[in-house]
């Protein structure tokens, strides 16, 4: 029963760990390693208006999560007005008020926004008006185009192509077109045929982004429905589709702007493209879904800094682990390299293996003098205690004035763990002999080396700090291995005989 226990709490936390770790990477974008990159727009509308001393009021639509983008973050710059986010049926809206302003106004809007080929435009089917309203010589003219176009599609998005193809190839041909172009633009045009012949449309305003693009304008677009499908038209050349450079700013047929109390209001846009690393784009992603509470970047940077070093801890313990139950390797202490491991990754793997040395060896002798005052355990410890110390500070010293820098960082060693280490070396060395206290300390440095191999490598401390749910994976593996009861690797030497004894 202990053992399905076992596999089944094995399971609990692969599952739990997989699903986390897939969940961060797929729903919140926290790449796999840390070299990739992702493309973030930085967008900031620019709103201009006259003021004539009256009460003033400006609604200006706001972009929420268009196709192919996902918002990071927003902010305003409106000295002296009130602001207020409006979520309407059609989208959002940003309103700006102020009881009396004068002369002229600026108004900035800045968006980041994070490129994301998953994002999709979340927009409603329009309802169809109960008539369109034409003059009496054009409701002649729009019924005559779309008959023609009819005649030439098979659904509502082939008829939206025709139709769109006869005002960009043949305008000039077709004394109908010529007409309607000259008493409306061409895309509420299109949207008055579209309505006119039962299909859902609508106007919708684009950013074509650029890099480095300064008082650009939205362009119109017209968004065709039929059921559940959606496509978008470029009036101004007729291909269907949305370009992978256009920011849907507007999507629901509202006015992009609204301005009173003003006159001469417009709106600009500048843009700058910025390639940034993808777990900052994926940590302001978080910022902004309201995630970041329960996340370890929600930490200062100092916390933050302390746990990165934290959560290597297991792949340390991981390492050990496999090297004492799978190969057989011998240590001196249990999880005593996991912390030297963790001292060379502040000491360099080179200057930590030296000083790491010359500690122990200079412990030990002096160890063996303090063996003969038959000190009691607690005495003897802290006196080892007190000799690290001092031989730490000692070595500092000397490499400072020598003009080794690099010695200064012998501070980062465990005092305690080293002088537990010397401790137990010096019991050894005088129960089993030298040659055992060679082999568990060779054991222990071998195992710091290969843990700290595995911690300092940065994809593993990438994965470590932002995947949590990796931890819950260490967990069952170690599980897993503690539950291993077959031969170690270097025991298998004892079998050696038994293959000579065949030949």
């Amino acid at each position: 029963m202990s053992r399905i226990s076992l596999y089944v709490m094995v399971a609990v936390f692969l599952i739990a760990g997989l699903s986390l770790t897939l969940y961060r990477h797929i729903e919140l974008q926290v790449p796999w390693t840390p070299g990739e990159t992702r493309q973030v727009w930085h967008v900031e509308g620019l709103v201009s208006f006259e003021a004539h001393g009256d009460p003033v009021k400006v609604s200006l639509a706001l972009p929420d999560n268009p196709g192919g983008f996902r918002l990071l973050s927003e902010h305003t710059a409106s000295p002296g007005y009130g602001l207020h986010y409006v979520d309407t049926e059609v989208g959002r809206r940003a309103e700006w008020t102020i009881r009396q302003a004068t002369g002229r106004q600026q108004i900035y809007y800045s968006v980041q926004f994070l490129v994301d080929d998953g994002s999709q435009t979340r927009a409603a089917t329009p309802a169809l008006p109960d008539t369109v309203v034409w003059e009496h010589p054009l409701g002649t003219s729009a019924q005559q185009v779309i008959d023609a176009a009819r005649e030439r599609s098979a659904d509502a998005f082939s008829f939206t192509r025709e139709l769109a193809r006869r005002f960009t190839d043949e305008p000039a041909g077709d004394e109908n077109i010529r007409l309607l172009m000259s008493r409306f633009d061409t895309p509420e045009l299109l949207v008055r045929l579209l309505h006119q012949a039962g299909i859902a449309a609508r106007l919708e305003h684009g950013l074509i982004l650029e890099d480095g693009r300064r008082r650009q304008v939205l362009e119109p677009w017209v968004g065709v429905f039929d059921g559940d499908q959606r496509l978008l038209l470029n009036p101004r050349t007729g291909k269907t589709g949305q370009p992978d450079n256009l920011l849907l700013w507007e999507a629901g047929g509202s006015p992009v702007l609204e301005v009173q109390g003003g006159t001469e209001s417009r709106i600009t846009y500048s843009m700058l493209r910025r390639d940034e690393p993808a777990a900052v784009a994926a940590q302001t992603d978080l910022e902004a879904g309201g995630v970041m509470g329960f996340s370890i970047h929600s930490l200062p940077l100092e916390e933050q800094a302390l746990f990165k070093n934290i959560l290597l801890i297991p792949i340390g313990a991981l390492v050990v682990v496999i090297l004492r139950v799978l190969v057989g390797i011998k240590t001196s202490g249990t999880f005593m390299p996991v912390l030297i491991a963790l001292a060379f990754m502040q000491t360099t793997l080179l200057t930590g293996l030296i000083a790491f040395l010359l500690i122990v060896s200079t412990g030990l002798m002096i160890r063996s003098y303090l063996s003969h005052l038959n000190l009691l355990l607690v005495a003897r410890v802290s006196a080892v205690i007190i000799t690290v110390i001092l031989i730490i500070s000692a070595y500092s010293l000397l490499a400072y004035r020598l003009g080794f820098n690099e010695g200064l960082v012998i501070t980062f060693f465990p005092m305690i763990i080293l002088s537990w280490t010397i401790e137990r070396m010096s019991i050894l060395w005088e129960e089993e002999g030298a040659r055992e206290v060679f082999i568990q300390g060779g054991g222990s440095l071998l195992t710091a080396v290969l843990a700290f191999l595995a911690m300092d490598h940065p994809v593993v401390q990438h994965l470590t700090f932002n995947f949590l749910g990796l931890q819950l994976i260490l967990m069952a593996l170690i599980l897993l291995l503690g539950n291993y009861s077959g031969y170690r690797l270097l025991e298998l030497r004892r079998f050696s005989p038994l293959g000579h004894s065949r030949d």
